[in-house]
């Protein structure tokens, strides 16, 4: 995971992230399927499931809206998963604008 935007997206606790992901794929076997918003608890918040390879397209981005996050909660933790090594990679810990 290289970069993440995060911006409120509608009614209060909601959020939308632009998640910008840099994975070596290789092809349908072995390449970057997910990323995951974490809120404090550890508890997953959202998941966008990314649905196929993208050997020729690196970094790219994607994003997933409409996240609840607990109002209380001042910060989410991001982080990837892969077909063969699971979840992994660098997480990143991104502010909740307010």
């Amino acid at each position: 995971m290289v970069g993440v935007k995060v911006t409120k997206s509608g009614p209060p606790g909601l959020y939308s992230f632009a998640v910008t992901v840099r994975h070596d794929d290789t092809g349908w076997e072995h390449y970057a399927d997910a990323w995951e918003v974490v809120g404090p608890d550890g508890k997953v918040l959202g998941t966008r499931v990314l649905a196929h390879p993208h050997v020729r397209e690196q970094p790219f981005t994607r994003r997933l809206t409409g996240v609840a996050v607990p109002r209380d909660a001042a910060k989410v933790r991001l982080r990837a998963h892969d077909k063969v090594h699971g979840l992994g990679g660098r997480e990143v810990v991104v502010d909740l604008p307010r």
